[in-house]
C-alpha cells in the first residue's frame, strides 16, 4: 500500500462522516512507521483510543444528566452549547445538530464512528512497533478490539441499528464499501459480543496501579455483562410497540419483535462470571475504613453506627479507585474546572476555617437535585414515602424542627441534622443514602475540609445570594454532594481532589444480576439476597422482610410478584445510582421513559427567606420526552452523506 506509507493521520471515515478526520498525533506528517515504531510513541496511539470514551464527568456534555434527577442553571435554556442533555429532556433534540451525538460527533458527543476508525488503525499497526513483547501487544490489542466493541455498544444504545464497519476504510474503498445501510439489532449485538469475547482472553486479568482506567479482563466481563443485560431488557427484547414498523429497505424489521426470555439466561451467567472474577480479585460493596474528619469526630462517638453507614456511602463514589469500582474513567482534565463534582459543590461561606470564601472556581454552586429526587430515596425503613404507613405523607412538607442538642432523641441525628434548625418533615426519617448524597436544609455539606451548616434559604449557607451571583444558585433549593469529595476546595485545580467517574461498580452488578433472575424466573430468596447485598450497605432492612410487614407496608408480600419486585428492583436501582446516569436508561430499557421524564422539574422557592417562604413547590423547568426521543436522530448531513441510510422513526 504505498499510498499509505505517508498517509495523513487524518484518514477519511466516510462510514460515519465524510468530513470527519482521525487525528492520531499533531504533526500530520509523521509516517506509520513511525508512530508504530516504538512503544511510547504506540502508547500515545493507545491513548488516543481511549480518548473516545465519552466524559461523562464534564457537566456540559455528560449524559448522566439525562432524565429528572439534574437541573442546571435556569439562565443557560437558551443556550445550545451548554446542558446538552437537559436539552434532549426539554423536548430540544434536533436532527439538524444532534445533541450529544455519537454518530458524527455533533453537539458535544463523541465521534464514535471516528474511534472506531482509529481502533482498526492501531489494530492494523501495532505489530510494527519494535520494542515491545508478544504477550504487551496481544494486551494492547484486546484493549483496543474492546473498546471498538463498547463504542459500537453505545452507539446501539443511542441509536438502535447501527452501521458495522465491514473492513477498515482505504483510498481503494470503493462507494459501495464506504456507504454501507443500517444493520438489524440483533446482528449489531451479536457483532460487539463476539468482538468483547475475542478480546477477553487476551486481557490482563487485573490492571496493576500504573494501569488504572485501562480495560482489563475484570472490567471486560462487566461490560460484557451489561451488554447482554440491556440485550434482554423489553426496549430490544420484543419491542412491536415502539418498532413494529420500523423496517429496512428489504421490509425486514430492525429490531426484535418476538420477546426471547432466554436472553435474560444469558445475562444471568454473564453476570455470574463477572461477579465471580471481581471478587476473586478482592473487589465488592466499599466500606469506609478510615479515620472520620476532624468535624465528625464528636458525632462518630455520640452516634457510631449511623455515622459509620454514613461515611460508607458519602465516600463511596469520591474515595478514589476503591475496592467497588470495577470500572472508571479516569481520562479526567486535571487543570480544568466543568466536572460535575465542580458544578455541584456550594461555594465555602464566611466562618469556616482558611479556605477560599464565596469563590466560584470550582465551586459553581448551580448544579442542583430536582424535587423528585428528595422524593425518590426511601424511608428509614427502606420504603418509598408513600407506602410507609409510619411514614406522615400528606404532611410531608410541614415546617418542624429537629431536636434540641441536649435532647435524648438527638443522638439518632448527630452527623445527620443540625440541632434545633427549622426544616420539613420531608426530610425527616430517610434512609442514610438520602442524608449522604442530598444537600438539604437543616443538614450538612461536607466541602472544603470543613462541615458547612447548610439552610438553603435565600442569603444563607448554601442558599441563594444576589449580592454574591445572580445566576450561580442551586434552583430547587436541594444540592448533590455525592460527587463533591469532602477535602475539595474552591479557587485553583490544585485544592481539587480527583476521583475516576463509575463506568460500572459492583452494586450495578449485584442489583443487574437480581433484575435478570426477576425478569427469567421470577421472585426467588436467591433474587432478594442479591437486593440485600446493596440495602445492608444502604442500611436499610432487607426487601422481603420490611415488604411482608404489614404494620409498616401499603402494598403487603408486592416483592412477591414478578411486576411487584420489577418495581421495586428499579427504585432500589433509582436510588443507589442516583445522579449516576443510570436512571434514565433503566427507564428507557422498560419502556417507562415517555412517563417518567415528560413532567416539570419542580423545586422549592430559592429566593425564599425563610422556612415559610422557601418551602413553597414552584416548577422551575419544563420536560418534554417522546418515544421518537428514545432514539437519537442521524444528522441530515449523515443522511445526505450516505443514501443506504435510513432516519429513525419520527425524525
Amino acid at each position: 500500500m504505498k499510498l499509505l506509507k505517508y498517509i495523513l493521520l487524518a484518514t477519511t471515515l466516510c462510514l460515519g462522516s465524510c468530513t470527519k478526520y482521525l487525528d492520531v498525533v499533531p504533526d500530520n506528517t509523521l509516517k506509520l512507521e513511525d508512530i508504530f515504531n516504538l512503544k511510547i510513541d504506540a502508547y500515545n496511539a493507545l491513548a488516543k483510543v481511549y480518548s473516545y470514551l465519552p466524559n461523562d464527568e464534564r457537566t456540559h456534555v455528560s449524559t448522566w444528566t439525562l432524565g429528572d434527577e439534574w437541573i442546571g442553571r435556569l439562565d443557560l435554556n437558551n443556550t445550545n452549547s451548554n446542558l446538552r442533555a437537559i436539552r434532549i429532556m426539554r423536548g430540544l433534540q434536533s436532527q439538524t445538530s444532534p445533541q450529544l451525538g455519537f454518530w458524527s460527533g455533533s453537539e458535544g458527543g463523541k465521534p464514535l464512528y471516528i474511534a472506531i476508525r482509529q481502533a482498526d488503525v492501531f489494530l492494523a499497526n501495532i505489530d510494527r512497533v519494535k520494542d515491545m513483547t508478544e504477550g504487551e501487544k496481544a494486551d494492547w490489542k484486546a484493549q483496543v478490539k474492546f473498546l471498538k466493541a463498547y463504542f459500537a455498544f453505545l452507539l446501539v444504545q443511542q441509536y438502535g441499528p447501527i452501521v458495522i464497519p465491514q473492513k477498515t476504510a482505504s483510498p481503494e474503498s470503493t462507494k459501495e464499501e464506504l456507504f454501507l445501510p443500517r444493520t438489524k439489532v440483533e446482528e449489531c449485538f451479536t457483532y460487539i459480543l463476539n468482538l468483547m469475547n475475542e478480546s477477553i482472553p487476551d486481557l490482563t486479568e487485573r490492571a496493576t496501579s500504573n494501569n488504572l482506567g485501562q480495560i482489563d479482563q475484570v472490567a471486560a466481563k462487566a461490560i460484557k455483562a451489561r451488554v447482554l443485560f440491556f440485550r434482554a431488557s423489553p426496549f430490544f427484547n420484543g419491542n412491536r410497540e415502539y418498532f413494529g414498523d420500523f423496517m429496512d429497505k428489504d421490509g425486514q424489521p430492525f429490531f426484535p419483535l418476538e420477546e426471547n426470555k432466554e436472553k435474560w439466561k444469558e445475562a444471568i451467567d454473564a453476570l455470574n462470571e463477572s461477579i465471580a472474577l471481581c471478587e476473586a480479585n478482592g473487589l465488592g460493596l466499599y466500606k469506609f475504613e478510615k479515620e472520620p474528619f476532624i468535624y465528625d469526630r464528636a458525632a462518630f462517638t455520640a452516634n457510631p453506627d449511623r455515622m459509620k453507614k454514613l461515611y460508607d456511602l458519602r465516600m463511596l463514589i469520591v474515595d478514589p479507585w476503591n475496592k467497588e469500582l470495577v470500572w472508571g474513567n479516569s481520562n479526567l482534565n486535571y487543570y480544568d474546572q466543568g466536572e460535575l463534582a465542580h458544578s455541584s459543590n456550594i461555594r465555602l461561606p464566611e466562618g469556616y476555617g482558611d479556605g477560599v470564601v464565596n469563590t466560584a472556581a470550582y465551586s459553581w454552586q448551580w448544579m442542583a437535585a430536582t424535587y423528585q429526587m428528595a422524593e425518590r430515596y426511601y424511608t428509614e425503613n427502606g420504603l418509598p414515602i408513600e407506602e410507609d404507613l409510619s411514614y406522615d405523607y400528606n404532611n410531608r412538607h410541614e415546617i418542624i424542627r429537629t431536636p434540641g442538642q441536649a435532647e435524648p432523641t438527638y443522638t439518632h441525628w448527630n452527623g445527620y441534622m443540625q440541632p434545633g434548625a427549622e426544616t420539613i418533615k420531608l426530610y425527616m426519617n430517610r434512609e442514610p443514602r438520602f442524608y449522604a448524597n442530598l444537600g438539604i436544609t437543616a443538614g450538612y455539606w461536607r466541602a472544603h475540609a470543613v462541615r458547612i451548616n447548610t439552610m438553603m434559604f435565600g442569603n444563607s449557607h448554601g442558599g441563594y445570594n444576589s449580592s454574591q451571583h445572580t445566576t450561580d444558585f442551586l434552583s430547587t433549593g436541594i444540592g448533590t454532594q455525592k460527587f463533591v469529595h469532602p477535602e475539595s476546595q474552591s479557587g485553583a485545580w490544585q485544592r481539587t481532589i480527583k476521583f475516576p467517574y463509575p463506568i460500572v461498580r459492583m452494586a450495578d452488578l449485584y442489583l443487574m444480576k437480581a433484575e435478570a433472575m426477576n425478569e427469567y424466573a421470577g421472585p426467588t430468596q436467591a433474587v432478594y439476597d442479591e437486593i440485600n447485598k446493596v440495602r445492608e450497605r444502604a442500611g436499610v432492612p432487607d426487601v422481603e422482610t420490611i415488604w411482608a410487614d404489614a404494620s409498616l407496608t401499603r402494598t403487603v408480600n408486592k416483592h412477591r410478584t414478578k411486576e411487584g419486585l420489577r418495581d421495586i428492583i428499579l427504585q432500589e436501582r433509582g436510588v443507589e445510582f442516583a445522579f449516576e446516569g443510570i436512571h434514565f436508561w433503566d427507564m428507557w430499557r422498560h419502556k417507562r421513559a415517555t412517563s417518567a421524564f415528560s413532567s416539570p422539574i419542580w423545586g422549592w422557592t430559592h429566593t425564599g427567606t425563610n422556612a415559610t417562604s422557601f418551602f413553597v413547590l414552584e416548577v422551575k423547568q419544563q420536560r418534554r420526552f417522546t418515544i421518537t426521543d428514545c432514539l437519537w436522530p442521524i444528522s441530515l448531513n449523515e443522511m445526505n452523506t450516505n443514501g443506504q441510510l435510513i432516519q429513525n422513526p419520527g425524525w
